[in-house]
């Protein structure tokens, strides 16, 4: 274990090391099967060469700046471990804040519907913390749709999913639901210069990005369809771009949402909204 250490400490030079000291742990927590406490207690026990040789090819591929997640096939999210892969977003921290949020209006037998639901991560949470919610999830991708209906098979959550263009596909014969949440793609085609290539050249872009010119093309898009899906007295939650916390509040209310709230995530980002009482 202590090569494994040096291997990771003299092969990502490009990792601070809080960052390598988080990989590491994940990796021997995969490679190994025990908890970060045994991994402490049985630090001086020696790994098998095969061991070692998972863990170098690891590296390699951390190398060409593949994500660790991707390379484990998992992501921890709200204390739960969710298969990824290529053609989901990795989940970030700020969106277990909106799951947080969405989760503490306790109310029984709600429904709930998330727009855009990648891994299922939104959905699978809120299901495990409110079991008598009624829950469906949609999105434009066969294939994430899969590692999603396989994400709540995991965790022993009943979710009804299906395949949706939110921006093209007709809006007749789908039901209307108490809470509407999504996480959509929001990142400007601008802001690319700035990111990691991690992200750049690994996680979906179609689940990222907008383009410049229409920054808000899915706000739209979801605003109109809780104009037909959503009950008068419903809530909608939407994680946002922080530059366009003022547009997206605005293009609420001019669709007829009387109460809007924002709300900053850990970092004091502006990262989160929630409108009520559409008007129909």
């Amino acid at each position: 274990m202590q090569y494994i250490s040096r291997l990771f400490k003299t092969s990502l030079p490009d990792y601070d090391a809080g960052e390598r000291r988080a990989i590491e742990r994940l990796v021997l927590e995969y490679l190994t099967g025990w908890n970060y406490t045994e991994l402490i207690l049985r630090k001086q026990e020696i790994l098998s060469d095969k061991l070692h040789a998972e863990a170098e090819r690891i590296i390699g591929r951390l190398q060409h700046d593949e994500p660790i997640q991707y390379i484990l096939g998992q992501a921890d999210f709200c204390g739960l471990s969710f298969a990824v892969n290529s053609h989901v977003l990795i989940p970030r921290p700020e969106t277990e804040e909106l799951v947080a949020w969405v989760s503490s209006i306790c109310k029984p037998g709600l429904s709930v519907l998330d727009i855009g639901t990648g891994s299922g991560c939104i959905p699978v949470c809120l299901k495990r913390q409110h079991p008598g919610w009624h829950i469906s999830a949609l999105d434009i991708s066969e294939e994430a749709l899969a590692t999603a209906r396989h994400n709540a098979e995991k965790h022993q959550t009943d979710i009804d999913f299906f395949l949706y263009d939110i921006l093209r596909g007709p809006s007749g014969h789908l039901p209307v639901w108490d809470i509407i949440v999504s996480n959509p793609p929001y990142v400007c085609e601008s802001e690319k210069q700035g990111m990691e290539k991690h992200v750049l050249e690994h996680e979906p872009h179609k689940a990222l990005f907008v383009p410049d010119s229409d920054p808000l093309r899915f706000y739209k898009a979801i605003a109109a369809f809780a104009g037909k899906h959503q009950q008068p007295d419903g809530l909608l939650f939407l994680e946002i771009n922080r530059a366009y916390g003022n547009e997206v509040e605005h293009l609420l209310r001019d669709t007829g949402f009387r109460q809007v709230e924002r709300r900053h995530d850990m970092y004091g980002n502006e990262r989160m909204i929630c409108a009520s009482g559409n008007k129909k």
